[in-house]
């Protein structure tokens, strides 16, 4: 049985924010199967800050996406077609699916496929934020790579993103005091009222150093950066002796070319430990996930999805993690899950 496929392929790298001109929409029939092979529908694409970083022809821990090829995209789907050993018609699968409407998953390649329970204890949706790549990054940032004691103060940036959100809740699981740096009054209100931070700095604000310092009283243990640039200089400056930094990301440069920071001199002043990391890094994440899993299911975290709607409509959806016109995991639906 053959499926007519949407596929966007990158035809220019943008510069700057993503527009769909960088894209070209093109449709053809599905492959037939081979032996070890499942074709895969495309239920829900996660929109991430990492798919701008595919598109640059930059050093990168994957190599970028090439023109003309399917844009990258980690995804959840259902298997419609199965010639594969250890995957059958009904499965959910989760992986690299790129951003079109079928998937071909092949058992005889190495590539990131991982099996789904038939019924997810939480939605789709948050398999991809709370209990996906998001919360798996900020499960490892806290634990492994900079952990965070009870009484210590932990900043996180991007505070009401998918990786921030989920960090900081963490941080207060472990007992530590949790400020939260976002984008306007609403975020900051939300990150206080409904994820339970003690304290939450909005850095679009004149006195956003001013803010952060009252709300870092006695300075800062561990910093969560998911930001970099002026954020990540305000925050370093608050930083303790011997404080510890979980570089996860550099969202404030992705789509402006910009540098983190022109002065590193505080990371020696203080004697800090920097440590950049990625989720990838993990091979063993089931231990993670179940962490998470129960945790959202006991309610001890709140999940939250900004969820749009379209394939064709997926350049113009990521931009929403740039100007900070979302909240949560911003997920993409391309398909209906029936």
């Amino acid at each position: 049985m053959s499926f007519t496929n949407r596929q966007l392929l990158l035809k220019t790298r943008p510069e700057g924010l993503v527009s769909r001109d960088n894209f070209e929409l093109r449709e053809q029939p599905t492959p037939e199967l081979q032996d070890g092979q499942a074709l895969v529908r495309v239920l829900y694409l996660s929109m991430d800050p990492t798919n701008r970083v595919w598109m640059s022809d930059v050093p990168q821990y994957m190599p970028p996406v090439a023109i003309g090829e399917v844009m990258r995209g980690i995804g959840i789907g259902r298997v419609v077609a199965s010639e594969a050993k250890h995957y059958a018609v009904g499965d959910l699968v989760q992986g690299l699916v790129g951003w079109q409407d079928y998937a071909l998953l092949d058992e005889g390649k190495t590539g990131y496929w991982a099996k789904l329970p038939p019924k997810p204890p939480v939605a789709l949706p948050t398999l991809l934020g709370a209990c996906g790549f998001s919360g798996i990054t900020a499960h490892y940032g806290l634990t492994e790579i900079a952990p965070v004691q009870p009484g210590e103060t932990l900043v996180v940036s991007a505070a009401a993103g998918s990786v921030g959100s989920i960090a900081g809740q963490i941080g207060k699981l472990r007992g530590a005091r949790v400020v939260g740096i976002a984008g306007g009054a609403e975020k900051c209100r939300h990150l206080i009222d409904d994820l339970g931070f003690d304290a939450a700095v909005d850095y679009k604000a004149d006195d956003f150093k001013q803010q952060l310092a009252a709300a870092t009283p006695d300075g800062v243990h561990v910093n969560f950066e998911n930001v970099g640039g002026p954020v990540m200089r305000a925050v370093l400056s608050r930083m303790v002796n011997g404080g510890r930094v979980a570089l996860c990301g550099l969202i404030a440069n992705y789509a402006s070319g910009g540098k983190p920071s022109d002065d590193y001199s505080v990371i020696i002043v203080k004697r800090l430990t920097v440590r950049g990391f990625l989720a990838f890094d993990y091979k063993d994440q089931q231990g993670a996930v179940q962490d998470l899993v129960g945790w959202v299911v006991s309610g001890k975290i709140k999940a939250g999805e900004t969820v749009a709607d379209g394939l064709e409509n997926a350049p113009t959806v990521l931009n929403r993690l740039f100007d900070g016109s979302h909240t949560g995991k911003l997920v993409l639906r391309v398909s209906d899950e029936d």
